[in-house]
């Protein structure tokens, strides 16, 4: 018989909860830190949600960066990604300085990298990796490029290669793009079937396309992000016989947050995922197994 105990209810109850599951903590893999005045300019554009989005999205966790490391150990991360994003030429190699020196300041911290299709991409990926890099991310809605740019090869060559996870954020929610949804990350599976990917929001709201490709590819991740809150479920439901899906996949699917910029406490996505009734092993696999393994943590 499937068993899945009640989610927390609040970030106090969250390591109570992990301990009762018996794990070491969360790996969450979906965690942002950007510089300071990038991170006030996330957030400014996040206030003006209503004209974007057409609803209220206020940021939960809205402080300095030391509260917000703080917070997040608090809460059971076991280990803190950094995950940025470029949306222009030249900005990658700022970013990935900046979070070179992140990963040096705070202990515990996934360093990680972003990178841009611009010429000297794959160069740059490559010293990345080099310089001790374990995670990427990039952003198709924000970055406005397809991931199957051929400026892009070089470096999905050498991600496939390493097999180092890309966190890539191609779903068409909240806002769509020229380049969102699955085709273009079909493409680039078909020349590098190979690569790590991490699926950002399970692909919302192309859900079954995206859990397709994670069933088609060894290396297709699916990272929980926003899935099955109450805010998401106003505007990217998962459809009834997607969750059936779920447990096929409990492998695939990857704790994330997109802390702190969230419109609702760290506890709700706990909260959402138990609720779906799926049982204490797959909440176990989700909530630790999985990232820990992608981000190279201890396993429990």
């Amino acid at each position: 018989m499937t068993t899945t105990r009640r989610g927390p209810a609040s970030d106090a109850e969250i390591p109570a909860f992990v301990r009762a599951l018996g794990l070491p903590g969360l790996a969450d893999i979906h965690v942002h830190f950007l510089p300071e005045p990038m991170m006030h300019k996330v957030w400014a554009y996040f206030d003006e949600a209503r004209e974007h989005y057409g609803r209220a999205w206020p940021i939960k966790y809205r402080t300095d960066e030391q509260t917000r490391v703080d917070t997040l150990r608090k809460l059971g991360l076991q280990a803190i990604p950094a995950l940025s994003y470029a949306h222009k030429p030249g900005m990658a190699a700022w970013l990935n300085e900046w979070s070179r020196g992140f990963a040096e300041r705070v202990p515990g911290a996934v360093q990680c990298a972003t990178f841009y299709p611009e010429a000297g991409a794959g160069q740059q990926v490559r010293d990345e990796i080099a310089r001790g890099a374990r995670l990427f991310k990039i952003h198709i809605t924000v970055g406005g490029f397809s991931p199957a740019d051929p400026l892009l090869d070089e470096a999905w060559q050498a991600l496939e290669e390493a097999g180092i996870p890309v966190v890539i954020h191609a779903g068409s929610a909240p806002s769509s793009g020229e380049h969102t949804g699955p085709e273009p990350v079909r493409q680039l599976l078909a020349r590098h079937p190979r690569l790590v990917l991490v699926i950002a929001h399970q692909g919302m709201p192309e859900y079954d396309a995206f859990a397709d490709l994670a069933e088609q590819y060894p290396g297709v991740h699916l990272d929980t992000t926003m899935v099955g809150t109450d805010f998401t479920n106003q505007f990217a439901p998962m459809p009834p016989r997607y969750v059936e899906r779920l447990p096929g996949l409990r492998d695939r699917i990857v704790l994330g947050s997109d802390f702190p910029n969230i419109p609702y406490p760290y506890a709700h996505q706990l909260e959402a995922l138990a609720r779906l009734g799926l049982g204490d092993d797959w909440m176990r696999a989700v909530l630790w197994d999985n990232g820990a393994r992608l981000m190279g943590l201890p396993a429990r």
